[in-house]
């Protein structure tokens, strides 16, 4: 329970909610996503250093059909995003690897499409889930982890101020074969202020898992 002895909300359940702001809004994963994520999804590059591949019309309907399946069964709160200035659809978000009882989660399986990166709107989106991840839910400690390779959002992840802490080798294998050294990134509840406020101010930048 929090210090102040109030009941701690169950993190899944708080987590399926609409979250937005002027720029973005961030809804809850459902079936009727499934043809506009397609139509985005199907780019390579979207897939460069993600632990699954979405390369053809089978790999995304089973990929989709998991997205659903994680938040269905709570094992991941997943989001699309949705861009308010061109009322477009744009990719995913999700909270995952969450645990109250250590007041920690992961913010993750991001990925954009073409047309909206560099834009802000990732920018944005994490915003919100780094928001709503310690001023709703009362987390401690929000992480994220990035392939060793994928140096664009490791930078990306430095700028919102994401504090680096280390390599975990050999963590998982990859579409391949290859197996990734995931580095981890982290953002505490003491550096959430300064945090917030660097990414109210700053200039539109990629964070990208």
């Amino acid at each position: 329970m929090p210090a102040d002895g109030s009941e701690r909300p169950r993190w899944a359940e708080a987590s399926a909610t609409t979250l937005e702001n002027e720029h973005v809004a961030l809804r809850p994963v459902s079936a009727a996503d499934r043809a506009a994520l397609h139509a985005i999804a199907m780019d390579p590059q979207i897939w460069q250093y993600f632990v699954s591949r979405v390369d053809t019309d089978e790999q995304f309907e089973a990929f989709f059909d998991a997205m659903i399946a994680d938040h269905a069964e709570r094992r991941r709160a997943v989001f699309c995003v949705h861009d308010k200035a061109s009322s477009r659809l744009c990719g995913s978000m999700s909270f995952g690897n969450m645990s109250p009882a250590d007041q920690r989660l992961e913010i993750g399986w991001s990925w954009l499409g073409a047309d909206f990166r560099g834009h802000g709107i990732n920018r944005w989106a994490k915003y919100l889930l780094l928001e709503h991840a310690f001023e709703v839910l009362g987390a401690e400690r929000v992480e994220f982890k990035t392939d060793e390779l994928n140096e664009r959002a490791r930078r990306a992840l430095r700028a919102i101020g994401a504090t680096e802490e280390g390599t975990l080798r050999s963590f998982n294998p990859m579409p391949g074969g290859r197996r990734r050294n995931a580095v981890f990134y982290s953002v505490l509840r003491q550096e959430w202020p300064e945090v917030k406020r660097h990414l109210a101010e700053s200039e539109p930048t990629s964070v990208a898992r």
